[in-house]
């Protein structure tokens, strides 16, 4: 891989900028390297900035999510891979003096057009994030809350299909099935984020956005969390940001490696592990810095 090194001239050798902190120089004009586009995506992203107020997050990222696929985001901390998965459903509307730009579509749609319905995106794009955050209402109403809300359920016998099936998918109706009506909150924290993903999916949405989903879990938790990951993207299209690259590795088809706000490479997960397109990504995943 290209190293960008500069001779060091005349200056002693001890002023010497280190060799591994050479390779974390990134040039304003260069580009995201690696598979970035899809034939047929499902959300298409052009050229998104993002800012709070007037310090910007995210600068000029483009890249394609195809459908049912798994794409996993990583990168150092701050380095803008949150804002941007947020800014997928519009969750940054929330945030007071953020801004994106740019394009952003969900099957040719743009999904910041003036007249968009935002509550309608979110069921569309549903969100499960970092700690689990169930309402504080039984395990039933917890699910049946987003298909009551979006008209989905005619009857009472529809609801309790929905809820079940739900419930099924996130892999969490056989351990709960007895207490439906006992509070949401009083499940493990893996049932809890189980229970969110349930809620997120009650609602027959397009695609799923995970924040680090696992990062308050302990390990069995994660494990059965990451098998959902892999049932669910039969059919949904899945976008994660983790800091566990090992995850990254198990759950993902894609990995798009951020840095400072910047969108560095987009690759087969395989490829970005083992044989990283990118002097960046390959210093991030040998652990030179992060």
């Amino acid at each position: 891989m290209n190293q960008n090194a500069s001779t060091a001239g005349t200056k002693p050798a001890k002023e010497a900028k280190p060799e591994a902190m050479q390779t974390l120089e990134l040039t304003d004009n260069e580009a995201t390297v690696g598979q970035c586009f899809t034939d047929k995506p499902k959300m298409s992203m052009r050229n998104v900035n993002v800012f709070y107020e007037d310090k910007q997050a995210i600068h000029d990222v483009s890249v394609d999510i195809a459908k049912n696929e798994v794409i996993a985001m990583i990168g150092p901390s701050g380095c803008g891979k949150s804002t941007f998965l947020r800014s997928l459903n519009r969750m940054n509307d929330t945030v007071d003096g953020c801004r994106v730009e740019g394009k952003i579509c969900m099957d040719g749609e743009d999904l910041y057009a003036p007249k968009l319905d935002v509550v309608e995106l979110r069921a569309r794009v549903g969100m499960v994030f970092q700690k689990p955050n169930p309402f504080p209402k039984s395990i039933y109403d917890n699910v049946a809350y987003g298909p009551k809300l979006h008209g989905l359920a005619d009857s009472r016998v529809d609801l309790d299909e929905i809820v079940e099936k739900s419930l099924r998918k996130a892999s969490l109706w056989d351990e709960v099935k007895e207490r439906l009506h006992q509070a949401g909150t009083g499940l493990s924290g893996g049932q809890q984020q189980r229970l969110c993903i349930a809620r997120a999916i009650a609602v027959s949405p397009e695609m799923i956005l995970m924040d680090e989903p696992c990062s308050a879990l302990d390990p069995i938790a994660t494990a059965k969390i990451e098998e959902l990951i892999e049932e669910l993207s039969e059919n949904f299209t899945i976008a994660i940001v983790t800091h566990s690259m090992q995850q990254a590795a198990r759950v993902s088809h894609r990995t798009a490696y951020f840095h400072l706000g910047r969108l560095i490479e987009v690759n087969p997960t395989e490829q970005v592990f083992t044989m990283p397109a990118h002097r960046l990504t390959e210093a991030y995943i040998t652990g030179r810095f992060g």
